[in-house]
């Protein structure tokens, strides 16, 4: 099957939705299937053979964070390049609904469509006002996918219609194999996230830390990503400073021996996630996980059956659970393969499986369409499929 997935967020500038698009790309490649990813990325960035740059991205806020997203004639161009020289059987695209290459995608492109939502916003007014210029884009797409349930409830409160959740996926071996890092073990509480960006949660787990290094001062806190360190640490009273060691930004092997070496891997985001891919990522090294108590953690989580959670914000609360686990090797091994139990629903070998079927479907769908057409039939793709927008 020749395949083309299209990623609206610059391929230089690491993201969970990426990550995704990248791993889903490279499973369907294991598998034998053509795939082709459009990407904004800059001139200078190092690529994968299978990526193609639309272009320079620009950064826009979107979605509590800021995004480098693609879009303008240039890109629409590449956009159509692209298509035309790919002749796919099936186009994949994230986030049609953001103002970058997925929403030029959808209005250039002809045949099946698969788009996956990853989104979770609250009901914004800007989203209402855009309606009528998204709406003949979207009203192409063959299938919809959300990444949870809660960004399932986004797309139909923001868009109407339905979509099917399928989960992002992870190796989840790829995570449970690695080798922890003896520099990263003992008395370790682990953080992975951009450090400026507030919704990532690393100024609750500062205002926590004090508390937790009260009781427990041989403790260390290890940060992986990237941001001003000195800024991150500036609540800190000056002696505790060093009790925080930042890593800057690590590659996919060293995040991997970091969630296999920490004592408990805390997720303090404050919102604006869907899923929570981070969490998939330590519940496969083994790694104890406490989490915010954010809808889309705790559906990752089993409602706290595979990792504990806490009450959003509450620094207080995180300092509370964080003693109380570093505290207790046996709760934490507990947790610890209960996560390793329940995240292989998240394993590619089931996500990829699952998101080729709807592949499959929607291809099928367009061949009987032409031959009924071909044949002086009517109807639609969508109605066909059940997957119209209601």
């Amino acid at each position: 099957m020749r395949i083309g997935i299209v990623c609206p967020y610059s391929w230089d500038v690491p993201g969970g939705v990426q990550f995704h698009i990248r791993d889903l790309a490279e499973y369907f490649i294991r598998l034998g299937h053509e795939v082709s990813v459009l990407a904004p990325a800059d001139d200078d960035t190092p690529l994968p053979p299978y990526v193609v740059s639309a272009g320079r991205a620009v950064p826009v806020p979107y979605n509590g964070s800021v995004a480098r997203l693609n879009f303008g004639f240039l890109s629409a161009a590449r956009v159509r390049r692209w298509l035309h020289d790919g002749a796919f059987d099936v186009i994949h695209i994230h986030e049609p609904a953001s103002p970058s290459l997925g929403l030029l995608t959808c209005w250039a492109a002809q045949g099946p469509i698969v788009a996956t939502f990853h989104t979770s916003n609250p009901r914004s007014r800007a989203m209402i006002a855009a309606y009528s210029i998204l709406q003949a884009a979207l009203e192409k797409i063959s299938a919809r996918i959300a990444v949870s349930e809660y960004a399932r409830r986004t797309l139909v409160e923001h868009l109407g219609g339905d979509a099917v959740v399928i989960p992002n996926g992870v190796d989840v071996g790829f995570f449970a194999e690695a080798e922890p890092n003896p520099e990263w073990q003992g008395d370790t509480i682990g953080f992975i996230g951009r450090i400026d960006e507030p919704r990532k949660g690393l100024p609750v787990l500062m205002r926590a830390l004090p508390r937790i290094l009260a009781e427990r001062p041989q403790t260390r806190l290890l940060v992986a990503g990237r941001g001003d360190e000195e800024e991150a640490v500036a609540s800190l009273p000056a002696e505790l400073r060093p009790r925080v060691q930042f890593l800057g930004m690590v590659s996919d092997e060293d995040k991997a021996r970091l969630l296999r070496s920490v004592d408990l891997y805390v997720a303090p985001n404050t919102g604006g996630e869907s899923f929570g891919i981070i969490l998939v990522e330590a519940l496969s090294a083994g790694a104890p996980v406490l989490a915010s108590d954010l809808d889309a953690f705790a559906q990752v989580l089993d409602q706290g059956a595979a990792g504990e959670l806490f009450a959003n914000e509450d620094a207080d609360a995180l300092a509370e659970a964080a003693l109380r686990l570093l505290a207790d090797p046996k709760r934490r091994a507990e947790l610890g393969e209960r996560g390793s139990a329940h995240v292989r629903r998240f394993d590619w070998s089931t996500v990829g499986a699952d998101i080729l079927s709807v592949y499959e479907t929607v291809t099928a769908g367009a061949a009987a369409v032409a031959a009924d057409e071909g044949a002086g039939g009517g109807g639609g793709l969508r109605a066909r499929l059940g997957l119209a927008r209601d």
